[in-house]
Protein backbone atom coordinates (compact mmCIF):
# COMPACT_ATOMS: atom_id res chain seq x y z
CA UNK A 1 0.00 0.00 0.00
CA UNK A 2 1.28 3.46 -0.86
CA UNK A 3 2.13 5.62 2.11
CA UNK A 4 0.54 9.07 2.01
CA UNK A 5 2.15 11.63 4.29
CA UNK A 6 0.38 14.67 5.68
CA UNK A 7 2.26 17.64 7.13
CA UNK A 8 0.00 19.17 9.82
CA UNK A 9 2.24 22.27 10.04
CA UNK A 10 1.92 23.02 6.32
CA UNK A 11 0.10 26.01 4.87
CA UNK A 12 -1.50 23.60 2.40
CA UNK A 13 -4.79 22.18 3.80
CA UNK A 14 -4.50 18.54 4.81
CA UNK A 15 -7.37 17.55 2.50
CA UNK A 16 -5.59 19.11 -0.49
CA UNK A 17 -2.33 17.36 0.42
CA UNK A 18 -4.14 14.02 0.39
CA UNK A 19 -6.18 14.83 -2.74
CA UNK A 20 -3.05 15.79 -4.71
CA UNK A 21 -1.10 12.73 -3.58
CA UNK A 22 -3.90 10.32 -4.54
CA UNK A 23 -4.44 12.11 -7.84
CA UNK A 24 -0.71 11.81 -8.58
CA UNK A 25 -0.82 8.09 -7.73
CA UNK A 26 -3.64 7.66 -10.27
CA UNK A 27 -2.04 9.83 -12.97
CA UNK A 28 1.31 8.00 -12.65
CA UNK A 29 -0.50 4.61 -12.65
CA UNK A 30 0.72 3.61 -9.22
CA UNK A 31 -3.04 3.19 -8.82
CA UNK A 32 -4.05 1.75 -12.25
CA UNK A 33 -7.62 1.62 -13.61
CA UNK A 34 -9.71 -0.80 -11.55
CA UNK A 35 -7.47 -0.51 -8.50
CA UNK A 36 -9.37 -0.42 -5.20
CA UNK A 37 -8.42 2.58 -3.06
CA UNK A 38 -7.76 2.12 0.67
CA UNK A 39 -10.81 2.37 2.91
CA UNK A 40 -11.41 5.58 4.82
CA UNK A 41 -10.48 3.66 7.98
CA UNK A 42 -7.15 2.55 6.51
CA UNK A 43 -6.32 6.07 5.35
CA UNK A 44 -7.34 7.54 8.70
CA UNK A 45 -4.89 5.22 10.46
CA UNK A 46 -2.17 6.02 7.92
CA UNK A 47 -2.56 9.80 7.79
CA UNK A 48 -4.15 10.71 11.12
CA UNK A 49 -6.98 12.51 9.29
CA UNK A 50 -10.63 12.20 10.31
CA UNK A 51 -12.62 9.73 8.21
CA UNK A 52 -15.07 12.50 7.27
CA UNK A 53 -12.18 14.46 5.76
CA UNK A 54 -11.08 11.43 3.76
CA UNK A 55 -14.67 10.83 2.58
CA UNK A 56 -14.78 14.40 1.28
CA UNK A 57 -11.48 13.85 -0.57
CA UNK A 58 -12.90 10.69 -2.18
CA UNK A 59 -16.01 12.64 -3.14
CA UNK A 60 -13.80 15.27 -4.81
CA UNK A 61 -11.95 12.54 -6.70
CA UNK A 62 -15.26 11.06 -7.86
CA UNK A 63 -16.53 14.46 -8.97
CA UNK A 64 -13.29 14.88 -10.93
CA UNK A 65 -14.04 11.64 -12.80
CA UNK A 66 -10.95 9.85 -11.49
CA UNK A 67 -12.64 7.25 -9.27
CA UNK A 68 -16.02 5.60 -8.94
CA UNK A 69 -17.85 4.24 -5.93
CA UNK A 70 -19.30 0.74 -6.14
CA UNK A 71 -21.95 0.14 -3.49
CA UNK A 72 -20.85 -2.36 -0.89
CA UNK A 73 -17.47 -2.82 -2.54
CA UNK A 74 -15.41 0.37 -2.23
CA UNK A 75 -13.80 3.15 -4.26
CA UNK A 76 -12.04 2.19 -7.48
CA UNK A 77 -9.88 4.03 -10.02
CA UNK A 78 -12.16 4.67 -12.96
CA UNK A 79 -11.26 3.17 -16.32
CA UNK A 80 -11.88 5.47 -19.27
CA UNK A 81 -14.29 4.52 -22.01
CA UNK A 82 -11.34 3.94 -24.31
CA UNK A 83 -9.69 1.56 -21.85
CA UNK A 84 -12.92 -0.40 -21.42
CA UNK A 85 -13.31 -0.59 -25.16
CA UNK A 86 -9.68 -1.70 -25.64
CA UNK A 87 -10.18 -4.51 -23.16
CA UNK A 88 -13.10 -5.79 -25.20
CA UNK A 89 -11.10 -5.67 -28.45
CA UNK A 90 -7.78 -7.10 -27.27
CA UNK A 91 -5.39 -8.64 -28.12
CA UNK A 92 -3.76 -6.48 -30.75
CA UNK A 93 -2.57 -9.07 -33.19
CA UNK A 94 0.51 -7.24 -34.48
CA UNK A 95 1.98 -7.05 -30.99
CA UNK A 96 2.70 -10.78 -30.82
CA UNK A 97 4.83 -13.14 -32.94
CA UNK A 98 2.16 -15.86 -32.58
CA UNK A 99 -0.35 -13.63 -34.40
CA UNK A 100 -1.77 -16.27 -36.71
CA UNK A 101 -2.39 -18.65 -33.78
CA UNK A 102 -4.13 -15.91 -31.88
CA UNK A 103 -6.23 -15.01 -34.91
CA UNK A 104 -7.36 -18.62 -35.27
CA UNK A 105 -8.23 -18.84 -31.60
CA UNK A 106 -10.18 -15.59 -31.77
CA UNK A 107 -12.04 -16.75 -34.86
CA UNK A 108 -12.92 -20.03 -33.15
CA UNK A 109 -14.23 -18.17 -30.11
CA UNK A 110 -16.35 -15.85 -32.24
CA UNK A 111 -17.70 -18.71 -34.29
CA UNK A 112 -18.61 -20.61 -31.11
CA UNK A 113 -20.71 -17.62 -30.12
CA UNK A 114 -22.82 -18.04 -33.23
CA UNK A 115 -21.27 -15.42 -35.54
CA UNK A 116 -20.66 -16.23 -39.17
CA UNK A 117 -17.36 -15.59 -40.96
CA UNK A 118 -19.01 -12.77 -42.91
CA UNK A 119 -20.11 -11.12 -39.66
CA UNK A 120 -16.63 -11.51 -38.16
CA UNK A 121 -15.08 -10.01 -41.29
CA UNK A 122 -17.44 -7.05 -41.06
CA UNK A 123 -16.56 -6.51 -37.40
CA UNK A 124 -12.82 -6.70 -38.06
CA UNK A 125 -12.97 -4.34 -41.04
CA UNK A 126 -15.04 -1.90 -39.02
CA UNK A 127 -12.49 -1.95 -36.22
CA UNK A 128 -9.54 -1.52 -38.60
CA UNK A 129 -11.31 1.33 -40.38
CA UNK A 130 -12.05 2.99 -37.03
CA UNK A 131 -8.41 2.85 -36.03
CA UNK A 132 -7.16 4.14 -39.37
CA UNK A 133 -9.56 7.07 -39.23
CA UNK A 134 -8.70 7.76 -35.60
CA UNK A 135 -4.99 7.74 -36.43
CA UNK A 136 -5.34 10.29 -39.23
CA UNK A 137 -4.80 13.18 -36.81
CA UNK A 138 -3.32 13.21 -33.32
CA UNK A 139 -4.08 16.10 -30.98
CA UNK A 140 -2.64 16.76 -27.54
CA UNK A 141 -4.71 18.87 -25.16
CA UNK A 142 -4.19 20.31 -21.69
CA UNK A 143 -5.60 23.40 -19.96
CA UNK A 144 -4.11 26.65 -21.22
CA UNK A 145 -2.74 27.49 -17.77
CA UNK A 146 -0.42 24.47 -17.98
CA UNK A 147 0.43 24.49 -21.66
CA UNK A 148 3.99 23.50 -20.71
CA UNK A 149 2.78 19.99 -19.84
CA UNK A 150 1.25 19.78 -23.32
CA UNK A 151 4.54 20.83 -24.90
CA UNK A 152 6.30 18.06 -23.00
CA UNK A 153 3.77 15.48 -24.22
CA UNK A 154 4.05 16.72 -27.82
CA UNK A 155 7.86 16.62 -27.78
CA UNK A 156 7.94 13.08 -26.43
CA UNK A 157 5.17 11.78 -28.72
CA UNK A 158 6.76 13.22 -31.85
CA UNK A 159 10.09 11.72 -30.84
CA UNK A 160 8.64 8.29 -29.96
CA UNK A 161 5.97 7.98 -32.67
CA UNK A 162 7.74 9.90 -35.45
CA UNK A 163 4.51 11.57 -36.55
CA UNK A 164 3.30 15.19 -36.37
CA UNK A 165 1.23 16.04 -33.30
CA UNK A 166 -0.87 19.17 -32.79
CA UNK A 167 -1.14 20.93 -29.42
CA UNK A 168 -4.57 22.42 -28.64
CA UNK A 169 -5.49 24.21 -25.39
CA UNK A 170 -8.44 22.44 -23.79
CA UNK A 171 -10.45 25.66 -23.87
CA UNK A 172 -10.28 25.57 -27.70
CA UNK A 173 -10.75 21.81 -28.13
CA UNK A 174 -14.48 21.82 -28.94
CA UNK A 175 -13.97 24.35 -31.71
CA UNK A 176 -11.12 22.31 -33.23
CA UNK A 177 -12.99 18.99 -32.95
CA UNK A 178 -16.03 20.49 -34.68
CA UNK A 179 -13.81 20.89 -37.76
CA UNK A 180 -12.13 17.48 -37.42
CA UNK A 181 -13.72 14.48 -39.13
CA UNK A 182 -11.76 11.89 -37.16
CA UNK A 183 -8.71 11.59 -34.99
CA UNK A 184 -7.29 10.87 -31.57
CA UNK A 185 -7.01 13.25 -28.64
CA UNK A 186 -4.25 12.53 -26.13
CA UNK A 187 -4.08 14.06 -22.66
CA UNK A 188 -2.74 13.38 -19.19
CA UNK A 189 -4.92 11.16 -17.04
CA UNK A 190 -5.34 14.24 -14.84
CA UNK A 191 -7.67 15.74 -17.44
CA UNK A 192 -9.21 12.72 -19.19
CA UNK A 193 -12.69 13.17 -17.67
CA UNK A 194 -13.07 16.68 -19.08
CA UNK A 195 -11.53 15.68 -22.43
CA UNK A 196 -13.84 12.68 -22.86
CA UNK A 197 -16.84 14.94 -22.25
CA UNK A 198 -15.59 17.38 -24.91
CA UNK A 199 -14.84 14.60 -27.43
CA UNK A 200 -18.09 12.65 -26.88
CA UNK A 201 -20.23 14.56 -29.45
CA UNK A 202 -17.67 13.88 -32.20
CA UNK A 203 -16.21 10.79 -33.87
CA UNK A 204 -13.06 11.24 -31.84
CA UNK A 205 -11.43 8.93 -29.32
CA UNK A 206 -9.71 10.24 -26.21
CA UNK A 207 -6.72 8.35 -24.81
CA UNK A 208 -5.02 9.17 -21.50
CA UNK A 209 -1.27 8.89 -21.02
CA UNK A 210 0.16 7.91 -17.66
CA UNK A 211 2.93 10.12 -16.36
CA UNK A 212 6.26 9.03 -14.90
CA UNK A 213 6.11 8.44 -11.13
CA UNK A 214 9.47 10.13 -10.38
CA UNK A 215 10.37 7.34 -7.95
CA UNK A 216 14.12 7.62 -8.70
CA UNK A 217 14.11 11.37 -8.20
CA UNK A 218 12.15 11.08 -4.95
CA UNK A 219 14.73 8.62 -3.64
CA UNK A 220 17.40 11.23 -4.35
CA UNK A 221 15.35 13.85 -2.51
CA UNK A 222 15.03 11.54 0.52
CA UNK A 223 18.82 11.27 0.79
CA UNK A 224 19.67 14.98 0.50
CA UNK A 225 21.25 16.41 3.64
CA UNK A 226 19.07 18.61 5.84
CA UNK A 227 18.98 22.28 4.78
CA UNK A 228 20.11 21.38 1.25
CA UNK A 229 19.00 23.72 -1.50
CA UNK A 230 17.02 21.89 -4.17
CA UNK A 231 16.10 23.38 -7.54
CA UNK A 232 13.32 22.02 -9.77
CA UNK A 233 12.98 23.09 -13.41
CA UNK A 234 10.30 22.10 -15.93
CA UNK A 235 8.41 23.39 -18.95
CA UNK A 236 5.21 22.81 -16.98
CA UNK A 237 3.98 24.91 -14.08
CA UNK A 238 1.67 22.06 -13.09
CA UNK A 239 4.60 19.66 -12.77
CA UNK A 240 6.43 22.18 -10.59
CA UNK A 241 3.40 22.48 -8.30
CA UNK A 242 3.02 18.73 -7.77
CA UNK A 243 6.80 18.33 -7.41
CA UNK A 244 6.88 20.88 -4.60
CA UNK A 245 3.98 19.12 -2.85
CA UNK A 246 5.70 15.72 -3.13
CA UNK A 247 9.02 17.07 -1.86
CA UNK A 248 7.22 18.83 1.00
CA UNK A 249 5.38 15.61 1.92
CA UNK A 250 8.72 13.79 2.14
CA UNK A 251 10.93 16.38 3.79
CA UNK A 252 8.70 19.13 5.19
CA UNK A 253 10.84 22.21 5.85
CA UNK A 254 14.11 20.25 5.85
CA UNK A 255 14.96 21.47 2.34
CA UNK A 256 14.97 24.88 0.71
CA UNK A 257 13.13 24.32 -2.58
CA UNK A 258 13.19 26.74 -5.49
CA UNK A 259 11.44 26.09 -8.80
CA UNK A 260 11.36 27.72 -12.22
CA UNK A 261 9.81 27.14 -15.60
CA UNK A 262 12.49 26.70 -18.22
CA UNK A 263 11.35 29.76 -20.15
CA UNK A 264 11.61 32.10 -17.16
CA UNK A 265 15.28 33.13 -17.40
CA UNK A 266 15.21 35.31 -14.27
CA UNK A 267 13.88 32.54 -12.01
CA UNK A 268 16.04 29.95 -13.74
CA UNK A 269 19.19 31.97 -13.00
CA UNK A 270 18.10 32.32 -9.37
CA UNK A 271 17.69 28.53 -9.13
CA UNK A 272 21.14 27.96 -10.65
CA UNK A 273 22.86 30.42 -8.32
CA UNK A 274 21.28 29.12 -5.11
CA UNK A 275 20.76 25.36 -5.61
CA UNK A 276 23.15 22.58 -4.75
CA UNK A 277 21.08 20.01 -6.66
CA UNK A 278 18.79 20.69 -9.64
CA UNK A 279 16.26 18.20 -11.02
CA UNK A 280 14.76 18.95 -14.43
CA UNK A 281 12.79 17.26 -17.19
CA UNK A 282 14.41 16.17 -20.45
CA UNK A 283 13.04 19.07 -22.45
CA UNK A 284 14.47 21.57 -19.96
CA UNK A 285 17.85 19.84 -19.57
CA UNK A 286 19.72 21.60 -22.44
CA UNK A 287 18.29 24.96 -21.35
CA UNK A 288 19.44 24.47 -17.75
CA UNK A 289 22.83 23.15 -18.84
CA UNK A 290 23.38 26.15 -21.09
CA UNK A 291 22.38 28.54 -18.29
CA UNK A 292 24.83 26.86 -15.89
CA UNK A 293 27.60 27.20 -18.47
CA UNK A 294 26.79 30.88 -18.98
CA UNK A 295 26.91 31.54 -15.22
CA UNK A 296 29.92 29.31 -14.58
CA UNK A 297 32.35 32.14 -13.73
CA UNK A 298 29.98 33.55 -11.11
CA UNK A 299 29.32 30.26 -9.34
CA UNK A 300 31.38 29.17 -6.36
CA UNK A 301 30.22 25.61 -6.86
CA UNK A 302 28.46 24.12 -9.87
CA UNK A 303 25.10 22.52 -8.97
CA UNK A 304 24.57 18.82 -9.58
CA UNK A 305 22.16 18.55 -12.52
CA UNK A 306 19.84 15.54 -12.62
CA UNK A 307 17.71 14.86 -15.71
CA UNK A 308 14.51 12.92 -15.03
CA UNK A 309 13.01 10.20 -17.19
CA UNK A 310 10.44 10.90 -19.89
CA UNK A 311 7.24 12.57 -18.69
CA UNK A 312 5.11 9.90 -20.39
CA UNK A 313 5.29 6.30 -19.16
CA UNK A 314 6.59 3.62 -21.55
CA UNK A 315 3.35 1.62 -21.34
CA UNK A 316 1.38 4.62 -22.57
CA UNK A 317 3.77 5.10 -25.49
CA UNK A 318 3.37 1.44 -26.46
CA UNK A 319 -0.43 1.70 -26.16
CA UNK A 320 -0.44 4.67 -28.54
CA UNK A 321 1.85 2.84 -30.97
CA UNK A 322 -0.57 -0.08 -31.08
CA UNK A 323 -3.63 2.12 -31.43
CA UNK A 324 -2.00 4.19 -34.19
CA UNK A 325 -0.73 1.10 -36.04
CA UNK A 326 2.95 1.79 -35.31
CA UNK A 327 5.16 -1.21 -34.63
CA UNK A 328 6.67 -1.73 -31.19
CA UNK A 329 10.39 -2.56 -31.10
CA UNK A 330 11.15 -5.91 -29.55
CA UNK A 331 7.77 -7.41 -30.52
CA UNK A 332 8.00 -9.34 -33.76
Amino acid sequence: MLQFQIRPDSDIPASKQLFDQIRFAIASRQYPPGHRLPSTRQLAMMTGLHRNTISKVYQQLEESGLVESLAGSGIYVKATSHERRSQLNSPLFQQYPEASQLIRKSLDNLLSQGLTLSQIQELLLEEIDWRLRSSAQVLVTVPANDIGAGKLIVLELEQSLNIPVQLVPMEELSQVLAQTKSGTVVTSRYFIGDVEALAAPYSIRAIPVDIYDYSKELEIVKKLPKDSRLGIVSLSGGILNIAEILVHSLRGDDLLVMSAQAGDSEKLNAVIRTSRTIICDRASYPIVKQAITAARDDLIRLPELICSENYIGEKSINLLKRELGIGIEGNG
